[in-house]
């Protein structure tokens, strides 16, 4: 997946004309008041510092993916495409960039996390799509997102794994968070699978194959989505 989506941005900057010229992207991890700004809940990922949101700026266009391992970079796209991905830190880089460059072309035109009341919007959003296309599914959500769990709760039946230690074996609107060895038994159980898109940053991307309907969400696929044909829900997303 990641040869593809090298191959695939590497034909964008090209026919813009752009991996020749000398730019810089910078990257730094976003504080969360930054990210989100000030919503009424105080338990997203962002806010409990387990991740940050890495932004990168090309040409005043900015694109973000979120990632536990961050620092600052600068440097040419065309470096950026013949990075080696060998950790969470440098795919990073990578899937923001590709947001950032694909938001300055038009490719794309959300790039930024959502902020303040609509993670709560977003997740009401998402169950109103899921019922009107699915009806009543059994749902695997990849990914603690507090808003979307209580939403999806409410409505239909749903299993949850998490990479989060803290989070594994805790009860969260009444569904045990369940770890990541749970992945084929929740995609054998589900009739669709809801998976972050931070998946393609910490290179579990991969585990999550089944002919089942998945839904991507959040900002950090948002490029990628497009390049690979990924259904992709994150409406509220700047």
């Amino acid at each position: 997946m990641y040869e593809t989506l090298k191959k695939k941005f590497s034909e964008i900057i090209d026919q813009a004309n752009l991996a020749s010229e000398e730019v810089t992207i910078s990257g730094r991890a976003l504080t969360a008041k930054e990210a989100i700004g000030n919503p009424e809940h105080l338990d997203y990922p962002l806010q409990k510092g387990k991740e940050r949101l890495m932004q990168a700026e090309f040409r005043g266009s900015f694109g973000q993916a979120f990632t536990d391992m961050s620092d600052n970079f600068e440097g040419r796209l065309s470096q950026i495409v013949e990075m080696n991905l060998t950790s969470n830190f440098r795919r990073a880089i990578f899937i923001s960039t590709i947001n950032a460059v694909m938001r300055y072309l038009g490719m794309i035109d959300k790039s930024m996390h959502c902020k303040e009341t609509s993670p709560v919007s977003c997740s009401k959003e998402l169950t109103k799509y899921l019922k009107e296309e699915f009806g009543k599914p059994k749902v695997a959500l990849v990914g603690l997102q507090p808003r979307m769990l209580e939403a999806l709760s409410g409505e239909f039946d749903v299993k949850v794994i998490d990479l989060d230690e803290n989070n594994i074996g805790q009860k969260a609107y009444g569904i045990m968070i369940g770890p990541p060895q749970r992945t084929d038994v929740n995609l054998s159980w589900c009739d669709i699978a809801l998976i972050t898109g931070t998946t393609l940053i910490n290179d579990t991307i991969g585990e999550f194959k089944t002919e089942k309907p998945v839904i991507f969400y959040g900002v950090t696929i948002a490029g990628p989505a497009r390049l690979l044909g990924l259904e992709h829900f994150c409406p509220y997303s700047l």
